[in-house]
């Protein structure tokens, strides 16, 4: 009804407005941890400015539990989030979780007290969690297979920005006098979501979403604009209906979906799968690198003036986010995978190695944080902020858009919606334990805090080599062929073997029109002849009329 926009880049720019949202959050906390204005508002002693001129704030585990109450409304966010975008729509799954994000911006920017501040940085959480769940879920849904990796990756990039953007303003900000330095950001962080409820208006919904609710014409009509350049008989419109049909149809025996569909033996492994892809990313230990990255530097000697170094990281994430977004399809899940696993466990290894040989414990009162537990001085320090920036510089390309990309393109249409919720659940988990870990583990355990990350990041590499299949450029259908445990060559519950899947480039010639949709049929129809259908199954073709369709709502 109305406008709607049929540009898939232009439906993913505003898509992932979500996830600046999370980076808004990530940078709004981690550039003003260490202004004396938050320190001194929300001060829990034992240094107070009237005597000593300086300001200890929250207490370790009080930040941490700051900190970690945003990933923890995310963590409850996320699960709910399964049953929204089912019944109302991915589309406005995502409308729901801007409006919950203004809320919740605006119980923070008026916090008088730690709890008020608590409170709403968990309303904040709740929409982060809907939105870094259903985002990805409706970008796969609707992109193009060819481009769906770069297109979901997207959302990594739009956190980045996100994270750059508010840590300007943030800086800005902490020039102010008074309680301004931070509640300016925290108001200001309301504007994208406000902007992401308008024109998620004239965004068209996931046609796979409406085919399930039995929508068959809008369905078309979205792939049409979508795809087709408006064009109902294009030979890929005809070919995405007709999978989606019968995937539909097929689901259509099933009883409605519980989570617990997803502990089955058919579903277990890609269940797993979809669960570490998140829970991995959050153990590489970029959340030492991010929230806390003001914590690192002034360990390492740039207490006078940390905000602008810790500027740079955020630059490098968002520059080196690009070429996973220009070649991610092409270079595969699992080669980026493997790769960002190895390069971080360098870092975090080199890192390590720093602070155990070349750092003492800090003067009395010279750090305001007792998680700044060591102090590093002259090249170690430079070789401490230079492996940080690389930490980053592998991260940004391999494990941050990846870990959005792979999880919506294991599961079956009749659950994706609830297994991309429970698999960014598990991100959200761990989001919110290493939040509130990290303060403590600096004051308690020091240097070992990287050795943990790096053999977590040893344990992800193995982890990634045996377990988890390719699949870039695979329409989400033909997914469902890699965990089919019947072929020849399979493993039982898993199938077919990962080190055994590639990348499909045979996708992105039939978008390009070279190989004709039926070439494709063909080889489908060949693979159900090994395969054949449920006795009394019937799986119809999609037929597409010349009828006018309109567009969907």
């Amino acid at each position: 009804m109305g406008y709607q926009v049929g540009n898939v880049y232009v439906i993913a720019a505003v898509a992932v407005v979500g996830g600046s949202l999370f980076g808004f959050d990530i940078s709004s906390m981690s550039a003003i941890i260490s202004t004396n204005a938050y320190l001194c508002y929300f001060n829990q002693g034992p240094l107070y400015w009237d005597k000593d001129q300086i300001c200890s704030g929250p207490s370790a585990s009080v930040q941490g539990g700051i900190t970690a109450s945003m990933p923890g409304g995310s963590w409850l966010g996320a699960l709910i989030s399964g049953y929204v975008s089912d019944i109302m729509g991915r589309k406005q799954a995502i409308q729901v979780g801007s409006v919950i994000w203004v809320i919740g911006s605006i119980i923070v920017c008026a916090s008088q007290n730690i709890g008020m501040l608590v409170a709403g940085r968990f309303i904040n959480g709740l929409s982060v969690g809907i939105l870094s769940a259903q985002v990805p879920v409706y970008i796969t849904e609707i992109a193009p297979p060819s481009k769906r990796g770069r297109l979901v990756g997207c959302q990594q990039w739009a956190i980045t920005w996100g994270i750059l953007i508010m840590f300007y303003i943030s800086y800005g900000s902490s020039f102010m006098n008074g309680t301004g330095a931070f509640r300016v950001p925290w108001g200001l962080q309301m504007i994208p979501a406000i902007f992401l409820f308008a024109a998620m208006l004239f965004l068209p919904e996931s046609p796979r979403w409406l085919a399930k609710k039995d929508r068959w014409e809008d369905a078309v009509g979205v792939l049409a604009l979508v795809h087709g350049k408006g064009d109902v008989n294009s030979p890929f419109v005809a070919k995405e209906m007709a999978e989606i049909r019968e995937v539909v149809e097929f689901e259509r025996a099933n009883a409605d979906v519980t989570y617990m569909e997803l502990f089955k033996p058919k579903m277990i492994n890609r269940t797993h799968i979809g669960v570490f892809t998140q829970i991995w990313s959050q153990l590489t230990g970029m959340n030492v690198m991010m929230y806390y990255i003001t914590y690192v530097f002034t360990m390492a000697g740039l207490s006078s003036n940390v905000l602008l170094p810790s500027s740079i990281q955020f630059i490098i994430n968002v520059v080196m986010t690009v070429p996973a977004l220009l070649y991610v399809d092409r270079w595969g899940r699992r080669p980026t995978l493997l790769v960002g696993a190895f390069l971080m466990m360098t870092w975090l290894f080199i890192n390590a190695a720093l602070f155990a040989h070349y750092s003492v414990k800090p003067r009395p009162k010279q750090f305001p944080s007792a998680a700044e537990s060591m102090s590093i001085t002259g090249a170690p320090a430079k070789a401490v902020i230079a492996c940080t920036y690389l930490f980053v510089a592998s991260f940004a390309p391999t494990w941050g858009p990846v870990s959005w990309i792979y999880p919506p393109e294991l599961y079956p249409l009749r659950v994706r919606g609830k297994a991309v919720a429970l698999s960014t659940s598990a991100n959200w988990a761990f989001n919110f334990a290493l939040a509130y870990f990290v303060p403590p583990a600096f004051a308690n355990i020091r240097w070992q805090v990287y050795i943990i990350f790096g053999v977590f990041c040893v344990a992800m590499f193995l982890h990634v080599l045996f377990l988890f299949p390719e699949t870039s450029q695979k329409p989400l259908e033909e997914v469902e062929e890699i965990f089919d445990d019947t072929t020849p060559g399979s493993i039982k519950y898993i199938g077919t073997p990962a080190w055994k899947t590639h990348v499909d480039t045979r996708t992105r010639r039939i978008e390009r029109g070279e190989m004709d949709s039926e070439e494709k049929f063909h080889r489908h129809d060949s693979h159900e002849e090994h395969h054949p259908p449920a006795a009394g199954a019937d799986f119809p073709r999609a037929e597409v009329t010349n009828k006018e369709v309109p567009a969907a709502n």
